[in-house]
């Protein structure tokens, strides 16, 4: 099977500073938090922002934790950057960089390689994948060194494209599909012996494009209904409910690298 070039320029809608620091205020914190040590260097991720886009990165999403204790103005955030030159063209799915940090000393800079997907033409993406896990300290030239981590990450999509053909080109038989649904249900309700939902459920496609046995559109498949919650199930005393959706940044890296990971074992990888 032929790899199809992937036309993302329709999708890649560049977020300005400004939006920015409406959507994720943290990002743009002045200062770290009291509670860092004297050896934490602060770096404001606006620096970072400003960096990568002068490198040739987008930002295209931003997010924040809601925090629960400690100060929101120096929480976790995550931002999403689109190279500006198509490096690598894949199957239906956008490779981009996805910033982690926090300024409260909870967290170094993290850099990872991530997959956005098109869902539909007026350019609604899902983030379908993480993985390519670079950690750069808040010591040192932290600028540079990120930077440095993006253009390294970049090198590597060709290799995500590589892994996609094969999952694409790997079919599943009922059972495989459902032992795959299974473990991504293990992995989405970690630590507990009582799943509100069934596999098979999770295989349940949402979209036309997703209906398949590959290892690809199985993966897709499986990750949306994982992600977006709003099955129906029911709770360990009986009660009906719907499954939610993952919103807290830690889940999202959590469930997305571990989906990923399986969709890797079914291709040998």
């Amino acid at each position: 099977m032929t790899q199809q070039p992937f036309n993302h320029t329709a999708f890649a809608t560049s977020m300005s500073l400004e939006r920015l620091a409406e959507r994720v205020p943290a990002a743009f914190a002045e200062h770290a938090a009291e509670s860092t040590g004297p050896r934490y260097v602060f770096i404001s991720t606006r620096e970072i922002v400003s960096a990568l886009m002068g490198a040739g990165f987008a930002p295209t999403h931003a997010t924040q934790t809601a925090a629960r204790h400690g100060n929101a103005a120096y929480a976790r955030h995550l931002l999403r950057f689109q190279p500006m030159v198509e490096t690598v063209s894949l199957r239906d799915a956008l490779p981009q960089i996805v910033l982690i940090n926090s300024h409260d000393g909870r967290s170094a800079y993290q850099l990872r390689a991530g997959l956005f997907r098109p869902v539909c033409t007026n350019g609604l993406m899902t983030p379908i994948g993480d993985f390519g896990l670079v950690h750069v300290s808040h010591r040192g030239n932290v600028v540079r060194n990120v930077v440095e981590a993006a253009l390294q990450i970049t090198g590597e999509f060709s290799r995500v494209g590589d892994a996609i053909e094969r999952m694409s080109e790997t079919t599943l038989s009922q059972g495989e599909r459902l032992a795959f649904a299974e473990q991504a249900l293990a992995l989405r309700y970690a630590g507990r012996d009582d799943k509100p939902v069934q596999p098979a459920q999770l295989l349940e496609t949402r979209r036309l494009a997703d209906v398949g046995d590959d290892v690809w559109r199985t993966f897709n498949a499986v990750q949306e209904n994982v992600m977006r919650g709003g099955l129906c199930g029911r709770s360990a005393q009986g009660r009906a409910l719907r499954t939610r959706g993952i919103r807290a940044i830690r889940e999202d890296v959590r469930i997305n690298t571990g989906l990923w990971k399986l969709a890797l074992q079914r291709i040998g990888r």
